[in-house]
């Protein structure tokens, strides 16, 4: 990506969200850095320079955001599109979608890759056909998998099971299940890292895999660049599927149109010594700016409504009935082994936590390591449940607390009193109470689960009722920007608008400020800026 050359941005409402939370009405941007900010200062570092304007007309400048946990990799992938379903539709009223996927399968037996069911859709209206069954009736000979929206459950069909080896004999992996009838038959249902291990073998076997992932990389960062977001903390990184190859790919031809922290995947079932080899490597290896890597990705537990989240109570009711509690993906044991291993690297951690059992253990692994005097980064992200003697560890430890904000389940909660009771379900999201606490608050979309847009997020959280969204919107744009930044490392790179900083920032149609709830929601970015380029421009509107 090109550096841009000077320019001075004037004649503007700009929210600097530095440590003042000041608003200035120019800038002044060099070799891709804020050089200048303010009008007397932008005006006296102008004259030296040679240097075009650019008259913001008065429109609001935001630092750029920052999503904190995107899954911009495959998020617009092309790679899991063979065959699309309804997630409001049940699956035997799907005939005529199952339909035109076979009718779209090749007789090479290559693997059909699909997405969008809700498990509780599954039906098959017929009390003996598993969903094996039902696949198996329009897929007979191609392997198959659909992933479910949460990318925490595969559907797969009797192919798929003999292609990955799974059969009555063959044990649940490490932070997995094998969903079974009632003769312990694999039913062609699987939880968790049961389905990333079919779904790792179906995807490295997809013709053209590495240019089908880079063009869904360029349209993922393309959607981000739309909404004002100009730097993304990794969901996770795949590195058995090739994913590293392609990030340095579009590095080494100048396509990265959005800032990433990388995040090096943790896989359950692959030996420490091995996973430990390949983050050491990456960590080593040259990067620019544009890809940052201080943390790895890793689940501790599962998702609340297939009851593999990690609860401190059981469940009231589950799918999986011989996990009360939920499951995991590593072992408190294995987890500070881990975490102590990747300290000797300088490298921390980005944990999925959902469940308050999920997220104790996480914290008491953290714990252990801060008394090792580990200064390495740690964040917690979903957070759905947390106990309330936990709350308050968060600061205490220096752990990042990441919420999805954005959820359209966010502020209903009821969806969750069938599975951990409604007294349960009400304390669910305590963003206020952790950012009361003192600790450092970001947002994330965990695209595509959620909505990419980050006003979104920020306009909910004003909007939650009884105190549990954050204070003022002012504390909302900061989660959603500098607070990200530090999650990730990069505060003194990007988060706001500084003399020195890259120049990063998105300029939108209303100021968020001085716009309710609804309206902040509706938000239009009219131009993103990535280290003082113009990487996203409104058609509609220009600004010169």
């Amino acid at each position: 990506m090109a550096v841009a050359d000077a320019v001075l941005y004037r004649n503007a409402n700009i929210i600097t969200l530095d440590r003042d939370r000041s608003t200035v009405g120019a800038f002044l941007v060099d070799n891709g850095r804020f050089i200048a900010v303010g009008v007397d200062d932008a005006s006296r570092a102008a004259d030296s320079i040679a240097y075009r304007e650019v008259d913001l007309e008065g429109l609001t400048v935001l630092p750029g955001f920052i999503d904190s946990h995107n899954h911009v990799f495959e998020g617009a992938s092309e790679i899991g599109g063979d065959c699309l379903l309804s997630p409001d539709d049940l699956i035997i009223d799907q005939n005529a979608e199952l339909s035109d996927c076979a009718s779209h399968t090749r007789p090479d037996g290559r693997w059909i890759i699909g997405y969008g069911h809700q498990l509780e859709n599954i039906d098959t209206g017929d009390t003996l056909l598993t969903p094996r069954g039902f696949l198996d009736q329009y897929f007979p000979d191609n392997p198959v998998i659909i992933m479910e929206e949460s990318s925490h459950s595969m559907l797969v069909n009797s192919a798929a099971l003999s292609q990955s080896g799974i059969d009555v004999d063959r044990a649940d992996p490490q932070g997995g299940v094998i969903a079974r009838d009632s003769q312990g038959i694999p039913n062609g249902i699987l939880f968790d890292n049961a389905g990333d291990i079919v779904m790792e073998l179906a995807w490295n076997q997809v013709l053209d895999r590495d240019r089908l992932s880079y063009d869904g990389l360029l349209a993922g960062m393309s959607a981000a660049s739309r909404f004002g977001i100009t730097t993304i903390g990794d969901g996770r990184l795949y590195w058995r599927r090739g994913w590293y190859e392609v990030w340095k790919d579009a590095e080494r031809k100048g396509d990265l149109t959005v800032r990433v922290s990388l995040r090096p995947w943790i896989y359950p079932h692959v030996p420490l010594d091995q996973q430990i080899d390949a983050v050491r490597r990456f960590a080593n290896d040259e990067r620019s700016d544009l890809l940052p890597l201080s943390q790895v990705k890793l689940y501790v537990d599962g998702v609340m409504h297939f009851g593999t989240a990690k609860m401190l109570e059981p469940y009231k009711w589950s799918w999986q009935e011989n996990l009360p509690f939920g499951l995991n993906y590593v072992s408190p044991q294995q987890l500070t082994q881990l975490l102590r291993e990747l300290e000797k690297l300088g490298i921390g951690a980005h944990i999925h936590a959902v469940g308050d059992g999920g997220v104790r253990e996480a914290l008491d692994a953290i714990s252990t390591l801060r008394d090792e005097d580990s200064t390495v980064i740690y964040s917690l992200t979903h957070l759905e449940l947390i106990a309330d003697s936990d709350i308050s560890r968060f600061a205490e430890l220096d752990v990042h607390a990441d919420f999805q904000v954005g959820a359209t389940y966010f502020d209903q909660t009821a969806w969750a009193g069938d599975y951990i009771g409604s007294d349960r379900a009400r304390r669910m999201f305590p963003i206020r109470q952790v950012f009361e606490s003192g600790a450092n608050v970001t947002f994330s979309s965990d695209w595509t689960v959620n909505a990419l847009n980050p006003m979104v997020a920020i306009a909910n959280s004003i909007r939650l009722q009884a105190g549990k969204g954050l204070p003022t919107v002012l504390d909302a744009l900061e989660a959603a920007t500098i607070n990200g930044a530090r999650a990730l490392g990069i505060q003194r790179e990007t988060g706001s608008i500084e003399t020195g900083k890259s120049a990063d920032f998105v300029v939108l149609d209303i100021d968020p400020l001085t716009a309710d709830p609804d309206e902040i929601e509706f938000a239009r970015p009219i131009m993103t800026v990535l280290q003082g380029e113009v990487v996203y421009q409104d058609g509609g509107r220009t600004l010169q």
